[in-house]
């Protein structure tokens, strides 16, 4: 039976070899493959109207989107000077309707021909000439049959992404619906149960052959949820399944002895440091201390926005475990951030008599020879470095403590080599990326989780601004007058060179622009990607003791050395850069006393597109946010200065697997969840996955047997790396 389902789709009628390649570079292989690979968007025969009601509709003041299938009974290209026009007249059974396009005219010309049927959607418009037009709409395309039916039946049409590999191949529309319906209805009945009974039972899911049924030729709309809920379900089941067998192969670990830590080096630091910890900061630290005085090995993540006081609450771990006998080690993402981290602590420590070692991946031999030996033997207590700690030569005479800064830029087999170098050492995982509530509980349902969201008092929001490019000069006078009081300047650019497909600015280029006309009285400096760590922290270095007034930067600076003076930052092109980036690079400024200023600058037409910056996102429709995506983004900036509501907006806008990156945790993609919309069942699936792991961890029981056999034939891979985490 089995064999059945992983039989090639090359012997399927109308595939044959050479469209059977093409099928396997988007990861279809076999009769399974095809059968989970679900429709993208469906045609429901509910939201169809005909062209006289939308007629009367939009007289009424309608204003909406609407979908109407018609026949191309025409087409007409029309040219006013320089412009081409392209019009398509449909026709349905009530009368006649119009597409237009001002773009890609000659493709859409050749593209659509007299006699098909489309299901043409978006907002239509009465025209001058009082006729029913669409303006750039979206559009499917139908077989003749197909929308007859349909019209009659009522039925759902889904519709498949289809690949340039498989178009190339003459495999369209048609094609795919009519192999997919033919191995629906042949293979279907295969497939076998992949959850067990008291589970579907008790969540009351259709059974996995109902359910690849309906997602393809759903009989209603009804049913097309049900089976929607039961792929979400099944799979935030063994993904969570995933997180609760990692928690527990952590608390099976049990330290030596418990560790009575001696507080005097940290508390003597505190005292000294000119600014109080902020509630957060204490409760983080009392958390970490129970942690790390407790059997179990710390195993929590610090989060905290940026600037927040992250930093402080590791390096008073730190302290907290020198003292008390452990060597620590602080892993950076980046050589430059390495050794910012390393030159401050160095600073904040010294008296302390603690020696702290700088490990990177390019010094000396001889320098490089010793500090390992230094490791070794314990002499060294704080070591900090990148990738070059967990190299193999590298080794500990007593590990008790690491920390990973910026950990979602390592990956998790990274993070387990390190761990490895202790005998049961105690792990920080600290992120400047505010992370959703929704994703904290689903992905990191294995650690403990403090949070930091107060900011140090003496820190004034930044106050940020959108601008049009137009606006430039303006801004450019702005950064002269605060050079005055003090201030110094990022401006930051999106790529180094020109690119010939992207009309970005590059740092080189404005730099010597800026130089030489606009910022002529100003000393500028100049960082970018291209130049390796030391000269990079050389230009930081010398902006931090003000050699320059204003740098010119990539995004390089995105996590880099604190500059007390540099206060304002103009990020060039900003409708480029991701929400979260934008964010990051706005901490840069304002980490001291003074005002901070974020300058946002974009086209024209996007800074002055008239969208409302009082925005509430749960009120915009999903069309909508896909539209308006690039003007939320940039809104979102000027609107909030919390990384934590951003985050949540950010996930709205691009999902989670753009945001947090589960090739560096080593779990598996989420292909039908929402994390933002779907909390109920990913809570429900989460408790079902905790407690059967919590009752029965190796999975011995035989009601149990299914779930161990799911994991072990669709998950071993993510096993293996949960075992390593």
């Amino acid at each position: 039976m089995a064999s059945e389902l992983d039989k090639s789709v090359q012997y399927l009628k109308s595939i044959g070899q050479r469209r059977a390649e093409s099928f396997s570079k988007i990861g279809i292989n076999t009769v399974k493959d095809l059968l989970f690979y679900f429709p993208s968007k469906y045609l429901d025969r509910t939201n169809i109207l005909n062209s006289v009601k939308v007629y009367d509709f939009i007289l009424g003041g309608y204003t909406g989107e609407v979908t109407i299938i018609g026949e191309i009974y025409d087409k007409e290209v029309k040219r006013f000077g320089k412009k081409t026009i392209l019009t398509i007249i449909f026709k349905d059974s009530t009368g006649f309707f119009e597409a237009t396009w001002f773009q890609a005219v000659s493709y859409f010309k050749d593209m659509f021909k007299e006699g098909e049927t489309y299901a043409i959607s978006g907002k239509p418009q009465i025209n001058k000439f009082h006729k029913l037009q669409f303006i750039h709409p979206d559009f499917d395309r139908l077989g003749k049959s197909e929308s007859d039916d349909f019209l009659h039946t009522g039925k759902i049409i889904p519709f498949y992404r289809i690949p340039s590999e498989l178009r190339k191949t003459s495999f369209g529309d048609f094609s795919i619906r009519k192999l997919i319906h033919s191995v629906v209805e042949n293979y279907a009945d295969l497939i076998t149960e992949s959850l067990p009974d008291f589970i579907i039972n008790e969540q009351k899911l259709l059974s996995l052959r109902e359910t690849v049924k309906n997602s393809h030729f759903p009989l209603s709309n009804e049913i097309l949820e049900e089976a929607r809920r039961r792929l979400k379900f099944e799979e935030m089941f063994y993904f969570e399944c995933l997180v609760a067998i990692r928690k527990r192969i952590h608390e099976s670990i049990v330290k030596d002895s418990t560790t009575k830590l001696d507080t005097n080096y940290a508390n003597d630091f505190v005292k000294s440091l000119p600014f109080k910890l902020t509630n957060d900061q204490k409760k983080s630290l009392n958390e970490i201390k129970d942690d790390l005085e407790s059997t179990k090995p710390m195993n929590r993540l610090l989060q905290g926005d940026v600037g927040s006081g992250k930093t402080i609450v590791s390096l008073i771990t730190i302290l907290m475990m020198c003292k008390s006998g452990f060597q620590c080690a602080l892993m950076a993402p980046t050589e430059i951030l390495a050794d910012q981290h390393f030159r401050v602590i160095s600073k904040l420590l010294d008296g302390l008599g603690l020696q702290i070692d700088l490990l990177l991946g390019g010094q000396l031999s001889k320098k490089r020879k010793a500090i390992l030996d230094s490791i070794k033997t314990g002499k060294t207590n704080i070591v900090i470095g990148t990738h070059a700690l967990i190299e193999g030569n590298v080794e500990f005479g007593n590990l008790g403590l690491i920390v990973i800064d910026e950990q979602h830029r390592f990956g998790v087999l990274q993070r387990g080599t390190l761990i490895k170098k202790g005998t049961i050492p105690n792990v920080l995982i600290m992120t400047a990326t505010p992370i959703p509530r929704t994703l904290t509980m689903t992905i990191y349902g294995d650690l403990d989780v403090s949070i930091i969201k107060e900011m140090p008092q003496n820190r004034k929001p930044i106050k940020t601004a959108l601008r049009g490019e137009s606006k430039l000069p303006d801004i450019y006078k702005f950064v002269i007058k605060m050079k005055e009081e003090g201030y110094q300047s990022f401006i930051v650019y999106p790529l180094v060179e020109e690119s010939e497909k992207l009309t970005l600015k590059a740092a080189e280029t404005y730099y010597i622009s800026l130089k030489e006309e606009y910022l002529a009285g100003l000393s500028i400096g100049l960082v970018h990607g291209r130049m390796n760590w030391k000269e990079k922290e050389s230009v930081m270095f010398d902006f931090l003791n003000k050699k320059f007034d204003v740098l010119v930067s990539t995004t390089v600076i995105e996590v880099g050395i604190d500059i007390p003076d540099a206060n304002i930052i103009i990020i060039n092109d900003a409708h480029r850069f991701g929400l979260s980036q934008l964010h990051q690079l706005r901490g840069r400024v304002g980490r001291s006393g003074k005002q901070g200023y974020c300058i946002l600058v974009t086209e024209d037409s996007l800074a002055n597109s008239g969208f409302a910056s009082n925005f509430d996102l749960n009120y915009l429709s999903e069309r909508e946010i896909e539209k308006y995506k690039t003007f939320i983004r940039l809104h979102s900036m000027v609107q909030h200065t919390s990384g934590f509501k951003l985050s949540e907006i950010d996930l709205k806008l691009r999902g989670p697997g753009d945001i947090f990156s589960t090739q560096q945790s080593g779990l598996p993609n989420l292909q039908y969840t929402d994390v933002t919309t779907d909390i109920e069942l990913i809570e429900a699936a989460k408790s079902h996955a905790f407690k059967i792991i919590s009752d029965d961890p190796s999975l011995r029981k035989k009601e149990n047997s299914l779930i161990k056999n799911t994991l072990k034939k669709n998950y071993s891979q993510h096993l293996v790396i949960s075992s390593i985490a």
